[in-house]
């Protein structure tokens, strides 16, 4: 159970750490879009590069802080069992739905993704504008990333499920998820 535990806290670390770094991107969309707005109605400029940039920090905050979302349980669930739930209760009920929701839906999106982002990637696939950002196809594999981090998180939260479900004492070898009530 230690292993798992430990295993575990690598991987909440990893979506922690992206985490950390990606919600900075909701600062950057702020900043740009006022920018953008400036430029456009103060200067009458318009930067298409500047509003792909926006779509791009959006697409990024998304798909890569998605996993750490899930490490702090702020995803939307069925919340009639789980919020009344003991610990173990709210054990069972992730454990299920990681495998047999999370990780079946990451796996089918990764899979039905892989020739759209290879397509992108053959083409090096850039903006329609001819002013745009030509890194479409980057954005696209963030498909690919979303699902691989989304998948290793749902390891996380199946390992620690484990460990509250066969720990013996009232403590288990790993705290709760963050923000979740014991």
């Amino acid at each position: 159970m230690i292993r798992l535990a430990s295993f575990s806290a690598t991987l909440d670390h990893i979506s922690a750490s992206v985490g950390k770094y990606v919600c900075w991107l909701s600062l950057l969309m702020v900043l740009l879009q006022f920018m953008l707005v400036v430029a456009r109605y103060v200067f009458g400029i318009g930067a298409i590069a500047m509003q792909e940039t926006i779509i791009y920090c959006f697409g990024l905050l998304f798909l890569l802080g998605a996993a750490d979302t899930l490490r702090r349980g702020g995803h939307v669930r069925v919340d009639i069992f789980y919020a009344r739930g003991s610990a173990k209760i709210k054990a069972v009920i992730d454990l299920l739905g990681t495998l047999f929701f999370l990780i079946p839906v990451c796996v089918g999106i990764f899979l039905l993704s892989w020739s759209y982002v290879a397509g992108s990637w053959h083409i090096l696939e850039g903006s329609r504008e001819s002013t745009g950002l030509p890194f479409l196809y980057l954005l696209k594999s963030m498909l690919l990333l979303f699902c691989v981090m989304m998948t290793l998180q749902g390891i996380s939260t199946i390992f620690r499920s484990l460990v509250i479900l066969f720990s013996s004492g009232a403590h288990s070898a790993i705290p709760p998820k963050p923000g979740a009530s014991a």
